[in-house]
């Protein structure tokens, strides 16, 4: 049986969520991604990564320079990041939390960077309207 942890699509009126755990050729063939995702995705990603490459592990190797992090930038995704803080983040004890980031917050931020490993991207949350403003 597949894993499906972190591998899902939902949309409302406002926004589409795509789980972090998902390929950019998985969600090629997923009849819940919209069309314009899909066009962004195959005009602007896949010209920089190969499809088998998951939306988690294209964020930790991206860099400022990148035609994707422009494209994240401009539709101001939002990140969902389950992050390992050893100073517990305001809790009592050290531990994951749950925060959400753009992307400027991410790759700016020298210990998600250097914790890449032991963080975990659950999902983008990307809006509709925003989507709509990008060329294709």
């Amino acid at each position: 049986m597949e894993n499906r942890d972190y591998k899902h699509t939902i949309q409302d009126i406002t926004n589409i969520y795509v789980g972090g755990k998902l390929s950019y050729g998985e969600m090629m063939d997923m009849d819940d991604i919209p069309f314009k995702l899909k066009a962004v995705f195959a005009h602007y990603m896949l010209k920089e990564v190969d499809k088998d490459t998951t939306l988690e592990n294209h964020l930790f190797y991206m860099t400022k320079d990148s035609m994707s992090y422009m494209v994240y930038k401009k539709l101001k995704a939002k990140f969902l990041l389950n992050v390992f803080y050893e100073d517990g983040h305001g809790k009592n004890e050290p531990g994951y939390h749950i925060d959400e980031f753009l992307i400027d917050d991410i790759l700016d931020n020298e210990a998600i960077m250097a914790n890449k490993d032991v963080t975990f991207l659950t999902e983008i949350r990307i809006s509709k309207l925003k989507l709509a403003g990008i060329p294709v």
